[in-house]
């Protein structure tokens, strides 16, 4: 959907996190992406996704200042916000049960009052959230959570960590992808390597993310000893620099990001020197909240020329999905869903008249051409034989796409017999 505002109104990535959040800023009409800091003049972008109750007492905080209270007041802290409101249980405290989804509500609300520092609420367009994957569930639990901040009319997306390095990388100059780029993200626990790709012998060119979680070391807990944290930061650069090896062996690199908490410590000594021979290598942490506001640019029609690249991701439609009716006379093809947008987006109704004939033919077209089906739906014990049909497309998984039919009747002489069909078709 292409979105149309203008004036003042700004754009919001909002990268959440089970452990930490971000918010990445920019103007509708255009500019650079900021990334807001929770501390005035410095670059620490990190909120803690947490809050902490007051005992006793119906006062929370959030972030930073939760952690900072929970340790020094001996405050209830609640952490793991967005697993605790995925799960549904709620959440007992002190006596009182507190719906999880309320909870992450106000975490929300709380953290997007930093925008206070450059802009204000009532100023949000439209928001873009990342998080590491997307699924019916989560889409369902941040719709809810986000529907309860009342952004008046501002429209809420969803894309995953894949998409949103994609776009982060497009928006880069184009040394910086000419070949594969890697993106090491290493969240004090684990160590997982995205790998972007462009297949270039393709109109539009087409773009592939490889994701690999490979065994790491945690970086908590560190020794206390200045000898024994040596050691292990000496074991780390070494198991990285295998790591590095791997995902670099017979592959053309142009860049390398470097993103997340894991490399605060500064124990990338060997593996660093590795990966800069004959690439470019970035260390930072806001990149996943900036790729979600170049995610929403995109929806605009003035920031959104003819693509030259398309994303292929995991959490992307890759079947063209339509039917032949006839017009005027004349057969022709009628396009019901798009290959290359979110499955979690996809969706779409249209209405056609049956006669004669009680089956309806759905041509599923996978990317590539191969492997093109047709899925046929009977209507058992359709009453009219000439009748109006409501149908709805929706898909309830990556491969999986639910049709429903409604009978709409013919006017007088064939009024609707209320009857409904639902089938859940494969895809490829």
């Amino acid at each position: 959907m292409l979105l149309n505002f203008h004036g003042d109104k700004i754009l919001i990535g909002y990268d959440l996190g089970n452990t930490y959040s971000q918010i990445s800023y920019c103007p509708v009409a255009g500019g650079a992406v900021e990334t807001i800091s929770t501390v005035s003049g410095e670059e620490s972008f990190n909120i803690p996704t947490v809050l902490c109750k007051r005992r006793q007492q119906n006062q929370w905080f959030y972030g930073r200042e939760a952690l900072r209270f929970a340790g020094e007041e001996d405050g209830i802290l609640v952490d793991n916000l967005l697993a605790l409101a995925l799960d549904g249980e709620p959440i007992q405290l002190e006596g009182c049960a507190y719906d999880p989804a309320a909870l992450l509500t106000l975490f929300l609300k709380r953290s997007l009052g930093l925008l206070s520092m450059v802009s204000s609420v009532d100023r949000i367009a439209a928001l873009m959230i990342t998080c590491e994957e997307m699924n019916s569930r989560l889409i369902e639990v941040l719709g809810q959570a986000f529907g309860g901040l009342n952004l008046k009319n501002a429209p809420i997306y969803f894309q995953s960590y894949t998409e949103s390095f994609y776009y982060y990388m497009i928006h880069q100059p184009a040394g910086l992808w000419a070949y594969q780029t890697v993106l090491c993200d290493y969240d004090r626990e684990r160590m997982k390597v995205y790998r972007m790709d462009c297949n270039k012998n393709t109109r539009p060119i087409t773009v592939f993310i490889e994701e690999k979680e490979y065994p790491f070391p945690a970086l908590d807990p560190l020794p206390e000893a200045e000898n024994l944290r040596q050691e292990k930061f000496g074991r780390m650069d070494r198991e990285f620099l295998e790591i590095a090896d791997d995902f670099c062996k017979d592959q053309r690199i142009s860049s390398v990001f470097l993103i997340g908490e894991g490399y605060s410590e500064g124990w990338l000594k060997d593996s660093l020197r590795f990966l800069c021979r004959e690439r470019r290598v970035f260390q930072g942490c806001n990149l996943y909240s900036k790729g979600a506001c170049f995610g929403l640019r995109e929806r605009y029609p003035d920031k959104n020329p003819e693509k030259s690249y398309v994303f292929l991701g995991k959490e992307k439609l890759k079947a063209n999905i339509g039917m032949k009716l006839y017009r005027r006379g004349e057969e022709s093809y009628y396009a019901l869903l798009d290959a290359g947008v979110n499955w979690f987006e996809a969706k779409n109704s249209v209405e056609f008249y049956l006669q004669d004939e009680n089956t309806i033919e759905l041509k599923l077209m996978p990317l590539g051409g191969k492997g093109v089906k047709l899925a046929r739906i009977t209507l058992d014990e359709l009453k009219n034989e000439v009748t109006r049909l409501r149908m709805c497309l929706t898909m309830t998984g990556e491969n999986k796409m639910k049709v429903e039919i409604s009978d709409l009747g013919f006017g007088e002489f064939f009024p609707s017999g209320g009857q409904v069909w639902s089938e859940e078709v494969k895809l490829y």
